[in-house]
């Protein structure tokens, strides 16, 4: 099997998860995503990070080997910028 390309891991992510911005940027094997979504209201880190390798499925155990994310609400998106 192939290694997924940045945006192949983004179209994946996007399947799965409602976003209202995501990136994803990475060398086929390790990758760093920004997501914004409004289901991490109320959410701890964790539960968020749970909530995008469920979107990612069994792609996260035999595709993408590293994934590095940033995990916010559409607020917080907001006051970073």
């Amino acid at each position: 099997m192939s290694n997924p390309t940045p945006d192949e891991v983004q179209r994946y992510i996007a399947a799965g998860l409602p976003c209202t911005h995501l990136s994803v940027d990475g060398d086929g094997q390790h990758f760093f995503a920004t997501i914004v979504s409004d289901e991490f209201e109320g959410k701890s880190r964790v539960m968020r990070h749970q909530r995008v390798y469920q979107a990612l499925g069994d792609r996260m155990r035999e595709q993408i080997h590293a994934l590095s994310m940033k995990t916010l609400t559409p607020a917080e998106w907001a006051a970073q910028s």
